[in-house]
């Protein structure tokens, strides 16, 4: 009715087009499947270059079985764990070390971060022996840790915790330090009190910072994972890798190794997915 000037033919056409498209509604994003860009097969080629290579490398006898065993060699000490139900006891309680040592960390990091970012005068105050603190070795905490919370858990949480802490703090501070003056100027126009500040302008303006703060503290925590787990430690990764060393089963330490990697690498593309 609103396009007289069509032909009768010509506006049963155009009513068929229109039905034929689809409709879309406001305010409701129609369902996106998965598209492959063909760079999927990337992250996979050079695992499996090693893999060929740690291969060819056993095959030449290059290294010895009892030096390197061979992948296949790796693989049977996995189904041989899984079968003693062992394996996932030691990947459970590195996982829990790992996770409570991160929580605490990272906290205490965001914490005294956001003091030091706030203020110059606490900074100059902490900055220095901070500074001090970083520079120490992980495996020189142990003896002390040891003097201070004997062998049980403590220990082992608190140097993974040390681990984390300096990455998170690190950036966090770094990331506030970025953030244009006048932002937090405006909050305080608005009369927003210390609190309000930092929920609503510091931590928002320095989340890019704070997020790969916290991926480079968790992949720190793996690190001192192994560290934490000298400390009388019966079950975990860490115990695995030195126990197999010193029983010379070279898969297991093999093994080891590769469950560090992949769970590490895990643990970050969760961190990273919720970034």
């Amino acid at each position: 009715s609103l396009r007289p000037w069509l032909s009768e033919p010509e506006m049963k056409m155009e009513m068929e087009e229109s039905l034929a498209q689809p409709t879309v509604t406001a305010g409701v994003r129609s369902p996106r499947l998965p598209k492959w860009n063909g760079n999927g097969w990337r992250p996979f080629v050079l695992p499996l270059l090693l893999l060929v290579l740690w291969q060819g490398v056993i095959a030449v006898g290059i290294f010895e079985r009892s030096q390197l065993p061979a992948p296949f060699d790796v693989v049977l000490a996995a189904r041989e764990m899984i079968n003693r139900q062992e394996l996932h006891i030691h990947i459970g309680a590195s996982l829990v070390r790992v996770v409570q040592g991160f929580t605490l960390g990272s906290a205490i990091a965001i914490v005294l971060g956001l003091a030091v970012g706030l203020s110059r005068e606490v900074e100059s105050f902490v900055a220095p022996t901070l500074q001090a603190i970083r520079a120490v070795p992980s495996l020189a905490w142990v003896p002390l840790l040891i003097l201070w919370m004997g062998i049980d858990e403590a220990p082992k949480i608190t140097l993974v915790a040390i681990g984390v802490f300096f990455p998170v703090y690190t950036n966090l501070v770094a990331g506030i330090r970025g953030i244009d003056r006048k932002l937090i100027e405006v909050g305080h126009a608005y009369g927003l009190r210390t609190l309000e500040l930092i929920q609503h302008i510091l931590l928002p303006a320095a989340l890019p910072s704070l997020s790969t703060g916290l991926r480079i503290g968790l992949a720190q925590g793996w690190l001192f994972l192994v560290a934490a787990e000298l400390i009388a430690a019966s079950r975990g990764l860490g115990f695995l890798l030195i126990d197999s060393q010193n029983t010379g089963r070279s898969d297991i330490i093999v093994l080891s190794i590769v469950l560090l990697a992949l769970i590490g690498k895990a643990s970050d593309w969760l961190l990273q997915r919720l970034e």
